[in-house]
């Protein structure tokens, strides 16, 4: 029975070309014996860690055996030759990598077998200069507060320089980040428009994030990179899940999932609605006007059509609706500063996202293949007021439609790893915009919509060569030609290179390379360039929007030392044209904007424990960082009064609302008696920038806000073979401070409260 999972694919403009397909790996191996002679004959077995899936392969007459189509996940290695110990040990499988182990055969009866204990959740990949981290779906079952609909601890538990403030994830000090599923990339050009992840945790069977470095074959979204491999069906054997949570703040959320497979078909489907009092970050403690609910619908088929050709289908549609949060006090300083005051306003947001994606993947040999996968994308954010709202109700909605293909093939010749590849799309942009100016500062301006149009077109080459068995070279060059408020091209290259020191197994390794990030489409009514005409200074006006350039280097270290991991790098990534978002007057909304430059820089550490006495393992994340920026704004929202000091910032660096030196997290799950487990995560933040430093208005008047520290847990047990009970407290001490003072939308923000809930599984056959 083989897993079928498509490779990344072909674009719909263009006929197949070689590439890489970045959701598989190919992995090698040698069996020998105590003297390193090969063993020909050798049983060779990968089962994946939580479905039926298993390859099988018999080592050659020099020991040599190949698995040319392995998908990103956990699996375990076994090993067994007549007159041998068996050898069994884990292996975490990670995109677009070529790993080759060695493996030893003590010389034993048939009956023995020899365990080799490491962390699970490392991503030990020898020729990837990419940081990566490997989330498994039992991770994501067991992280406090992971499984929600909008929950992104799955991220900022595990993954160094990621965290949430003012509603968005940030990471490595910027908001744009990729989210592919297997290994097609969603096209998305908007700066944080959604709350929540692009696919419901729930659905994912694993999550594999790597950060910086990337190969050639990667696009253009410099912060982060999120690669979904989800649930197939193949876990399942005519079987339904049903999930009930219920929580504080009247918190509720039920799943329904189906799957199935056979020999060559897999399917899964699952419905999931959800609702709760608290959504969005508040601007004081008191939870207020903060409703939110969910709905959404995903369905992944996998065909094994021929023994050379998959198909796969993965769809999509979601749609969630927050309450924007408010100050309900009009005397609190945030209105008597004129920083911001939310105390009139009663908005609301409702988002929708929907995808399908088709693909195909065909097999020329052991060594060749390509792909083919046409997409389509929806995108809406509509953003509304009452027309009552105090003194401004606003109206405005964004709807993105994108429609495109993506194409990869790979080659192996001898040590090269050749690959090459095409990703396009077109977007249609229409958005609508108004305003009710009731205070009379101002004209109101009346719903104006208005349309635009965005192309991207992009080419890769990119080369592996390993040099010997401890030495890989990586080189490529991505060339990009956008299309939208300013024609833009790129050709940029991408090179790196690791080493394996011998016997320890250390691995070094560095990066340097380019990165062009498509900028947001401005589509800009006449009411929205009247509007912001007459705010203070009648001097702002929209320009378009350049598109983000960065530069990084970056270095690391991997050290493994039995069973555990620990990995430490450092990167430096120089930005032109860096991509943020500014407020709009008083309208409780945000515009994307282009700042001159910017740079971040950090120290980030990962490790990870390997089981402790049966007990458990625990895990620490770390980074110290420094995101600032430098220069005026000079696309998007702009002000162009050469007498403003706001309009003059110079060329010193300052820091981005968002910046943090130092976010930790550190958690430990503990397996227990009665099929029990227990799981605990303690974040740690230093303090994010204070936007009022200097002022005299408001608690706080240093120049970063409070440090802030809080304790999750979570627990479950097992029940029989279709039960399981968990339960999780998010916050425990319920400590409350203000986490961040930007204005965006609902104004300041607090950290979450507490929120306890309990979460029932019954597993059953249809």
């Amino acid at each position: 029975m083989r897993r079928s999972h498509v490779l990344i694919a072909l674009s719909l403009l263009a006929a197949p070309i070689l590439a890489r397909a970045t959701v598989f790996a190919s992995l090698h191996g040698v069996v020998h014996d105590p003297q390193h002679r090969p063993i020909a004959g050798a049983q060779v077995s990968l089962k994946d860690s939580d479905s039926a899936f298993d390859l099988q392969a018999i080592s050659g007459a020099v020991g040599e055996f190949e698995f040319a189509q392995v998908p990103i996940g956990v699996y375990r290695l076994e090993v067994s030759a007549p007159g041998f110990a068996r050898v069994s040990q884990p292996i975490t499988i990670a995109s677009g990598t070529n790993p080759v182990v060695h493996i030893p055969l003590s010389v034993g009866q048939a009956t023995q077998s020899v365990t080799v204990e490491a962390n699970p959740a490392s991503a030990s990949a020898t020729d990837s200069v990419t940081p990566t981290t490997l989330i498994t779906r039992q991770m994501i079952d067991e992280t406090p507060g992971a499984t929600a609909t909008t929950g992104m601890q799955m991220i900022t538990d595990y993954v160094p320089g990621a965290y949430m403030t003012h509603d968005m994830l940030h990471m490595r000090g910027g908001h744009q980040t990729s989210w592919l599923i297997d290994g097609v990339s969603i096209p998305n050009t908007k700066i944080a428009s959604n709350v929540g992840p692009q696919i419901d945790p729930k659905d994912i069977d694993s999550l594999e994030t790597q950060r910086g470095s990337y190969a050639a074959d990667i696009g253009d979204r410099t912060y982060g990179v999120f690669n979904v491999l989800p649930r197939n069906g193949f876990e399942r054997n005519r079987e339904a899940e049903l999930l009930l949570y219920a929580g504080n703040l009247y918190s509720a959320e039920a799943q329904l999932s189906l799957g199935d497979h056979s020999t060559r078909t897999a399917w899964y489907t699952s419905f999931t609605g959800s609702r709760s009092n608290y959504g969005l970050a508040t601007p004081i403690p008191q939870i207020l006007h903060d409703a939110t609910n969910s709905g959404s619908g995903f369905v992944s088929l996998i065909r094994n059509q021929t023994r050379n050709d998959q198909l796969r289908l993965d769809a999509q549609y979601r749609q969630d609706f927050f309450q924007v949060p408010y100050d309900p006090s009009s005397t609190d300083y945030e209105c008597s500063s004129d920083y911001y005051c939310s105390y009139g306003l009663r908005d609301g947001q409702t988002e929708r996202d929907s995808f399908v994606i088709a693909n195909w993947v065909h097999t020329i040999s052991p060594k060749a293949l390509f792909s083919f996968a046409p997409f389509y994308h929806f995108n809406q954010s509509n953003y509304d007021s009452p027309s009552s709202d105090y003194p401004v109700a606003t109206t405005w909605h964004q709807n993105s439609n994108y429609i495109g293909g993506q194409a990869d093939a790979h080659y192996e010749i001898g040590p090269n790893s050749f690959s090459g590849g095409f990703y396009s799309f077109y977007q249609s942009e229409r958005d609508l915009f108004g305003t009710i100016i009731n205070d009379g500062s101002a004209p109101s301006q009346p719903d104006t919509q208005s349309n635009a149009g965005a192309a991207l077109v992009e080419f890769y080459v990119a080369d592996h060569l390993r040099l010997g068995r401890y030495v890989t070279l990586l080189g490529g060059q991505r060339f990009s030609v956008y299309h939208a408020g300013i024609d833009e091209t790129a050709i940029y290259p991408r090179i790196g290179a690791t080493v394996e020191i011998p016997r320890i197994h250390w691995i070094l390794r560095g990066f340097y390379g380019h990165f062009f990030q498509p900028a947001p489409i401005e589509t800009v009514s006449s009411s929205v360039l009247n509007y912001a005409g007459n705010l203070p200074g009648g001097e702002n006006t929209f320009t378009p929007l350049p598109s983000e350039r960065d530069e990084e280097y970056q270095f690391g270290i991997e050290i493994p030392w039995r069973g555990w991991t620990l990995d430490v790098d450092t990167f430096r990534n120089r930005v032109n044209n860096f991509l943020d978002h500014s407020n709009l007057g008083e309208s409780n909304m945000y515009f994307p904007i282009a700042v001159d430059g910017a740079l971040v820089r950090a120290w980030e550490m990962t490790m990870r424990s390997r089981e402790l006495a049966r007990l458990g393992h625990f895990y620490v994340t770390y980074s110290n960082q420094i995101a600032e920026q430098r220069g005026n704004i000079i696309g998007g929202f702009t002000c162009t009064d050469p007498n403003d000091p706001a309009c003059n910032l110079g060329p010193d660096y300052t820091p981005v609302d968002h910046d943090q030196r130092n976010t930790l997290n550190a958690g430990f799950t503990a397996n227990l008696p009665l099929r029990t487990w227990i799981a605990s995560n303690v974040y740690y933040g230093s303090g994010f920038t204070n936007g009022l430093a200097g002022a005299d208005e408001g608690p706080y008047n240093g120049t970063y806000l409070p440090v802030h520290t809080t304790f999750d847990v979570s627990a479950g047990r097992t029940f029989g073979e279709n039960w399981s009970l968990t339960g999780n407290v998010l916050n425990v001490t319920n400590h409350r401070v203000l986490l961040d003072n930007s204005v965006t939308i609902g104004g300041f923000h607090y950290n979450d409260p507490r929120i306890f809930s309990a979460q029932l599984r019954y597993r059953f056959r249809f």
